[in-house]
């Protein structure tokens, strides 16, 4: 799923300025918060700390279209991740929730 958004981001012309030029460093910082998120071990704190998801963005003005085309690339990462229904639509309830939270900007 989250190989499958990067891909995404990486041609995306509303979020591709927001990365840094190496995406694979925010891929595995994704990858291991949702590990931890979902109740996996809690490798993503231990090794970088509390999440902190509105600090670690506020850097970044995330306006709604950013929120918009963030959310567009999730739910078809999602929707081809092979997630059941039930998991899927928890799955897109908590990035609707996440992608709205992180806005900071017009």
């Amino acid at each position: 799923m989250v190989a499958r958004f990067y891909a995404a981001v990486a041609t995306d012309p509303v979020l591709r300025p927001l990365y840094p030029e190496d995406l694979g460093p925010s891929a595995a910082h994704l990858a291991g918060f949702l590990v931890q998120y979902w109740g996996g071990p809690t490798t993503y704190s231990d090794e970088r700390g509390h999440p902190r998801l509105r600090m670690r963005h506020a850097p970044f003005a995330i306006g709604p279209a950013q929120r918009d085309a963030w959310l567009a690339h999730m739910t078809a990462a999602v929707e081809v991740s092979g997630a059941g229904p039930e998991e899927q639509a928890e799955l897109l309830a908590y990035f609707a929730q996440a992608a709205e939270f992180l806005v900071n900007a017009p």
